[in-house]
């Protein structure tokens, strides 16, 4: 067989690999799961799956159920619809900031955030160790939320994860808190996106680099 044909081969065989050898992953959210305003490698559920891939934990690429806007009850309706087919390696829930934002009810938000978390679970394959779930950042020391009231945000923000935080803990779920860090934005410009209000590739490697942490030793 001539070499050029050979390396040919050998390519193609590496470029479609099966994927019954990456493990899958479904990431379910709103914008910043999404990536408004970023590339698509820039994600932090993509930088997640380089950082995974380089440890030799192969993943395969994210499946994304997520758009910018988007409540607790709006991702529930876009779950119904596209029904993804588990079980799936790993799934993160990150969810919770359009309803803190239009002053929607957080006891509404429980309700339907454990429905969610519910969800994610059984498309885990009932395994809490496959389920992660991530905190809300905060907005309001963004460019964006110039002239509304900052406090009011943050106490709301908290609450809301406060939330998601107790009902990760009910139900043996990992909880990756990177609040704290958002609120650097008011320091760095670099972390937020030329729309001033969502986090650039910069501050998603910093979700990715605690998702990968918390995730990585459950993943032989």
């Amino acid at each position: 067989m001539p070499i050029l044909l050979t390396i040919q081969l050998l390519l193609t065989l590496l470029v479609h690999q099966p994927m019954e050898n990456k493990r899958t992953f479904l990431a379910l959210g709103d914008s910043y799961t999404i990536g408004e305003a970023v590339n698509e490698n820039e994600r932090w559920p993509s930088q997640f799956v380089q950082q995974m891939n380089a440890a030799g934990k192969l993943f395969g690429t994210p499946e994304i159920i997520a758009k910018t806007g988007w409540t607790t009850d709006e991702l529930q309706a876009a779950i119904a619809e596209k029904s993804p087919k588990g079980p799936y390696d790993l799934v993160s829930l990150l969810i919770g900031v359009n309803n803190q934002y239009r002053g929607n009810s957080s006891e509404v938000y429980k309700k339907e955030f454990i429905e969610l978390l519910d969800q994610a679970l059984a498309f885990a394959g009932n395994n809490p160790k496959h389920v992660v779930v991530v905190s809300i950042p905060d907005w309001g020391v963004t460019p964006f939320a110039e002239g509304r009231d900052l406090n009011k945000i943050a106490s709301e923000i908290d609450h809301f994860n406060s939330i998601s935080r107790e009902v990760a803990a009910a139900n043996g779920v990992t909880y990756v808190d990177i609040t704290a860090h958002s609120r650097t934005a008011a320091e760095d410009p670099e972390m937020v996106t030329t729309d001033n209000l969502h986090p650039s590739g910069k501050m998603y490697t910093y979700w990715s680099n605690r998702v990968f942490d918390a995730m990585k030793d459950q993943y032989q």
